[in-house]
């Protein structure tokens, strides 16, 4: 089978560029895997770490040809405020979650989640289900951006050395 061996970011493509392949946020996160393209063209993505493919990209195959990367829609929570110090609320009230999040210039993108949305609506906000591409923020901690850091338990405890204490946070899922 043949490889996909790096990528080419959207803004340095150069050469021929032979299938697409559509994913979501959580696929577009991967160093190693076999993979489709939607003209049917299989190959091994084969990285050397994990990367984080945008829309727009390419991945480079052994032989030089090119796979398009495209970001599949995916269903989403368009949250908006009614002016911006709200918004910023809301932004930290999600950011406090650990989830990935888009911040458009009028909007933060969130994965469909019913319980946020409810969270949004009483704090002010609204929380319109969409359906569009995901492009999360890559952040300081990106693996968890990407959709890496994952709980099966309501809270956890951060050790923040610098001060001593322990900081629970919640999730989603509480």
């Amino acid at each position: 089978m043949i490889r996909a061996t790096h990528v080419l970011r959207r803004d340095a493509l150069a050469g021929e560029i032979v299938d697409r392949i559509v994913l979501d946020h959580g696929d577009r996160h991967r160093r190693r895997m076999a993979m489709r393209a939607a003209g049917g063209l299989a190959f091994l993505l084969d990285l050397p770490e994990p990367t984080v493919l945008d829309d727009g990209d390419a991945l480079v195959l052994q032989d030089g040809r090119l796979i398009w990367v495209e970001a599949a829609p995916e269903r989403l929570l368009a949250i908006r405020a009614p002016d911006n110090h709200a918004l910023k609320r809301l932004i930290w009230h999600i950011g406090n979650r650990h989830i990935p999040a888009e911040i458009g210039p009028d909007a933060v993108y969130i994965a469909f989640d019913h319980v946020l949305a409810e969270m949004v609506r009483g704090l002010g906000g609204s929380a319109e289900a969409v359906e569009r591409p995901f492009r999360p923020e890559g952040g300081a901690y990106a693996g968890e951006a990407a959709g890496h850091h994952h709980h099966g338990h309501a809270h956890h405890d951060h050790a923040h050395p610098h001060d001593g204490h322990h900081h629970a946070h919640p999730h989603a899922h509480d």
